[in-house]
């Protein structure tokens, strides 16, 4: 009888603690959805963005990026201005091969590469980040950028050209990054560059369906 008790009261101590967890978490996802809802859309907005000329995979030797092209229809689609994260020294154009074992370099050495230029972060209210999968990482020349600003306040939006691995938790890298903004993880655009490229109507719905699930205009 009494080991029948214990049972019990194991079995009922069991099922308060998986209530427990679900209520928390159920609590964190209205938490994380409540962010999103309140997350600043309104003000002025700027697109900044790296991408890749040349060769790239999958598509072939390319006179615009993938991701220069989405941020393109994102800028059109919200009268955002526009800024392009361009390094000193560029990547390779040939082989695109050789490029990516530079920037395979420049992630193992945590590398900040000089990039030409600038813009007032300070200005905008909401900036749109863009760049191409490398490495599991966004490309060492926007942390280049990203740590020259203050992103206090702003609201951060990533999107991503990929060739299979998606947003690949880059979004986390850039909240992380860019410190005191609201950034938008797990809302953010991941296109395919080969549709960017070569179905640039289905990447435009894609883009104008996103920036509408946002609430941005």
């Amino acid at each position: 009888m009494k080991k029948l008790f214990t049972t019990a009261l194991v079995a009922l101590f069991s099922m308060l603690g998986i209530c427990s967890c679900a209520a928390k978490t159920n609590e964190n996802n209205t938490n994380n959805n409540k962010k999103t809802e309140n997350m600043k859309t309104e003000g002025k907005k700027l697109v900044v963005f790296f991408s890749h000329t040349g060769e790239n995979y999958n598509v072939g030797y390319i006179e615009k990026g993938n991701t220069h092209i989405i941020a393109d229809m994102i800028a059109d689609a919200t009268g955002a201005d526009t800024f392009e994260i361009v390094p000193e020294k560029g990547y390779p154009k040939d082989s695109y091969n050789e490029c990516i074992e530079i920037a395979k370099k420049e992630l193992q050495q945590n590398a900040r590469p000089a990039v030409k230029g600038d813009v007032k972060v300070n200005d905008y209210d909401v900036i749109f980040i863009g760049y191409p999968q490398w490495w599991g990482e966004p490309p060492m020349c926007v942390y280049t950028f990203i740590e020259r600003h203050d992103w206090n306040g702003k609201t951060v939006i990533p999107f991503v050209t990929h060739e299979g691995s998606g947003m690949g938790g880059t979004d986390r890298k850039i909240a992380e990054a860019c410190k005191g903004a609201d950034v938008a993880v797990g809302k953010g655009l991941a296109v395919q560059g080969k549709i960017a490229q070569e179905n640039r109507a289905s990447a435009q719905k894609r883009v104008n369906t996103w920036l509408e699930g946002l609430g941005i205009k």
